[in-house]
């Protein structure tokens, strides 16, 4: 009897079970058969046939309404065939099974209700996704004449959306390139990350120091945030081999040179951007292959039993061979390895790497000194 129920469950035309339903299913139909057991064993009197309802409710957890439904509808049919088998039926196996069959509409209202609140998160998180793509394009393989690979991992898969962004841009002033992270989470966080992302992609192109671009960047961002509301960012720029950055509360870029790691560390600390930050440039020459690693605070704060990723000591290992995604691929795996598959914050990363300025280029000014160079 079994087997034909489970036969009937399995709807035509609706494709192979999700392993949820099957789960649930199978769960279902081994509690029938643990009751039919008990029943066939105890005789003719139905004793055990009301912990069939039990059956419907077990389903309902994973499956979906129409299988909860079927194992309703079997659980019903078995329970009153065992209270038949009864001469007379009693009152308590007719209530047994009139509770089976209202027990099992029950469960497959609550079936139908969760379902249709995991479709509701399901949508949501395709248009978180959706959002946080169109905020963030994809960057490389080459930008100038750098090659730039970008990558995000996200701390969860739920809805539940992070601010960290990025961008590379090839200007008049050389390859620049920013990354930041938006205090909070979620769409109010992707709100102020296209709000910065859209100035930059602008004051990029039009403002010749890399400082403007910052105090630019500070004046988007307090016209459209709390008093409680601000963006950690690195800007850097590379020009003809001249690397420029200007930090605003953001954790240092690391430079890969020959081996070492070298935290690229501002002057002067100054605040994020939404509190007027003043920065002052850090300039640094590159040598051909030389990297750049940028990366948000989730990648500082990736930790298991309290002992933090060791990011500078793996950094060259991880990301000086094979091309600039290859090695964020690798650091990928290195990290959700690290904190076994559980991260408590988005990370956001930006791997550059020069590889010498082309034949005929003229002395790199650095952005910062352009006006001087000019006056």
């Amino acid at each position: 009897m079994l087997s034909d129920v489970r036969t009937q469950l399995l709807e035509p035309g609706r494709g192979p079970l999700s392993p949820g339903s099957r789960a649930g299913l199978g769960a279902a139909l081994v509690l029938l058969a643990i009751v039919s057991a008990m029943e066939w064993l105890d005789g003719r009197s139905a004793n055990y046939i009301a912990l069939m309802v039990a059956a419907p409710f077990l389903a309902a957890a994973l499956a979906s309404w129409r299988i909860v439904l079927g194992v309703g509808t079997a659980a019903s049919l078995l329970g009153a065939t065992f209270a038949l088998a009864e001469r007379p039926v009693s009152l308590s196996a007719a209530i047994a099974v009139a509770g089976i069959a209202l027990g099992s509409g029950i469960a497959a209202a609550v079936a139908a209700v969760r379902e249709r609140q995991a479709e509701q998160i399901a949508e949501l998180s395709k248009l978180a996704t959706v959002a946080q793509q169109a905020v963030l394009r994809p960057l490389g393989p080459r930008v100038g004449t750098l090659s730039v690979a970008g990558r995000y991992i996200s701390s969860t898969a739920k809805a539940e959306i992070g601010g960290d962004l990025y961008e590379a841009i090839d200007t008049p002033y050389g390859v620049r390139m920013i990354i930041g992270d938006v205090r909070g989470k979620g769409l109010e966080a992707v709100r102020l990350a296209s709000i910065v992302l859209g100035s930059y992609r602008h004051v990029a192109y039009e403002r010749p120091d890399l400082r403007a671009v910052a105090a630019d960047l500070d004046r988007a961002v307090a016209r459209g945030v709390g008093d409680e509301d601000f963006v950690t960012a690195a800007l850097v720029e590379e020009r003809g081999g001249t690397l420029t950055i200007v930090n605003c509360g953001h954790p240092a870029p690391l430079l890969l040179r020959r081996g070492a790691v070298i935290p690229l560390e501002p002057p002067a600390p100054a605040p994020p951007l939404g509190f007027m930050p003043v920065v002052l440039p850090r300039v640094e020459r590159l040598e051909p292959g030389d990297r750049l690693l940028l990366f948000t605070d989730g990648l500082g704060e990736a930790r298991r039993d309290g002992e933090f990723f060791p990011t500078a000591d793996r950094a060259w290992r991880l990301l000086g061979h094979g091309t600039v995604a290859d090695g964020l691929a690798s650091l990928e795996t290195a990290l959700v390895e690290w904190v076994h598959g559980r991260l408590d914050d988005d990370i956001a990363l930006v791997l550059m790497e020069y590889t010498g300025s082309p034949s005929g280029a003229t002395a790199a000014v650095p952005s910062w000194e352009v006006g001087a160079a000019e006056s």
